[in-house]
């Protein structure tokens, strides 16, 4: 289990003080430990275990059974490829088996570049333009095996200056 880096350490425990006293106060702070670290080191199981007065076992049961959280750092970016029942009808499976096989992963996991953390998302509400994807922040529609290849040639540094 990696320790926590001083400033970590710090900011898990203002958000553990600022949460902890709250009535259902588990998912907001694992909601804040990610937004803030990125994602929710095994080590904050127990400070969060302790501070909630709750079992290390109640604590990883919800962070596993959740996909949102993270418990390994994500890449530099993330890609999220819609899941939901648009997406699937207009191409989505090609395009996960794609973005599979281009990345070397599998859902939740990241390329070994670091570049690019794969995640399934259910419903981007952009079903008018399926398959969809949301790369970071950045929802794009009607998306194609040649458009996805070109996202990931720019998110891995293949691009082809012209």
């Amino acid at each position: 289990m990696t320790a926590l880096s001083a400033e970590q350490t710090h900011a898990v425990a203002q958000i553990l003080e600022s949460h902890a006293h709250a009535p259902g106060a588990l998912l907001p702070v694992l909601h804040a430990v990610q937004a803030r670290l990125g994602w929710i080191p095994p080590s904050t199981v127990p400070l969060i275990a302790t501070a909630l007065n709750l079992s290390r076992a109640e604590v990883h049961g919800v962070l596993s059974f959740y996909p949102h959280f993270r418990t390994a750092p994500a890449g530099r970016h993330v890609l999220q490829i819609c899941r939901a029942e648009s997406c699937q009808a207009m191409g989505g499976a090609v395009l996960e088996a794609r973005a599979r096989a281009r990345l070397g992963v599998d859902w939740h996991q990241t390329s070994a570049d670091g570049a690019v953390t794969l995640e399934p998302v259910y419903c981007l509400g952009n079903c008018a333009c399926s398959p969809a994807l949301r790369l970071d922040d950045e929802i794009v529609g009607r998306v194609d095996a040649a458009r996805l290849d070109e996202l990931l040639d720019t998110l891995q540094g293949n691009e082809v200056s012209a």
